[in-house]
């Protein structure tokens, strides 16, 4: 036999409620894990089920576009610091349904402090994805700020390799082929500038030494 009770209203009310409030989900990894890939994929499925949403990204090599390593691509607003993403997430005077922050380490702190009210107070998803550390071995102040914020904060479980083989864990920079500890914070890699600034995976131990590769001789 089947016992039907009724709810009480102000329960019934509560859950109403629960059931609109948005969620802050941060999801990072190192280079090459597929942070980029993932975010595209949840702006294309949420946007294909009819929500509306807005893909952002902040120094990202394709300017006006989020990109992945695989070669998928999609139109993303461009943010700076002076962005307030609390005016990001209403428009035409409705607040959106969600939205996909990539590159998020750039992120300034206030600006995740925005992301939390978007998700408070308009009640709207956030989806974050961006590095843990920079290129010192240290926490982005906006990744920080997310670890202390967010609802929901995992490792995207793709796993990028150093070049020995074992797991990645670090993002060494390399100015002129030497791995440097110290620089300013955010230098995008680009190989027709001057001297050449390139990053590279590397485990804790061969990120600690300094070590890359071997160098193979020919003949």
């Amino acid at each position: 036999m089947t016992i039907q009770t009724a709810e009480a209203p102000a329960a019934a009310g509560i859950r109403s409620t629960l059931a609109v409030m948005g969620v802050m989900r941060f999801s990072f990894g190192t280079m090459g894990s597929g942070k980029s890939t993932l975010a595209l994929q949840i702006h294309h499925n949420l946007t294909s089920a009819g929500l509306r949403g807005v893909i952002c990204t902040m120094l990202d090599r394709q300017g006006a576009r989020v990109s992945s390593r695989l070669g998928v691509s999609a139109d993303a607003l461009v943010l700076d610091p002076s962005i307030d993403l609390r005016e990001v997430a209403v428009v035409d005077g409705r607040p959106l349904d969600y939205l996909v922050c990539d590159e998020a380490q750039f992120y300034t702190p206030e600006q995740i402090e925005q992301l939390a009210e978007v998700v408070d107070v308009l009640q709207a998803d956030v989806y974050a994805f961006g590095l843990l550390t920079d290129f010192r071995g240290r926490l982005f102040p906006g990744t920080a700020r997310l670890l202390e914020l967010a609802d929901e904060s995992g490792e995207i479980q793709c796993e990028a390799r150093c070049w020995c083989g074992e797991r990645a864990t670090h993002n060494a920079r390399l100015v002129d082929g030497v791995q440097v500890y110290e620089g300013e914070l955010m230098v995008v890699d680009d190989p027709s500038q001057a001297p050449d600034v390139r990053y590279e995976l590397r485990c804790r131990r061969h990120w600690l030494a300094g070590e890359g590769p071997p160098s193979i001789e020919l003949g």
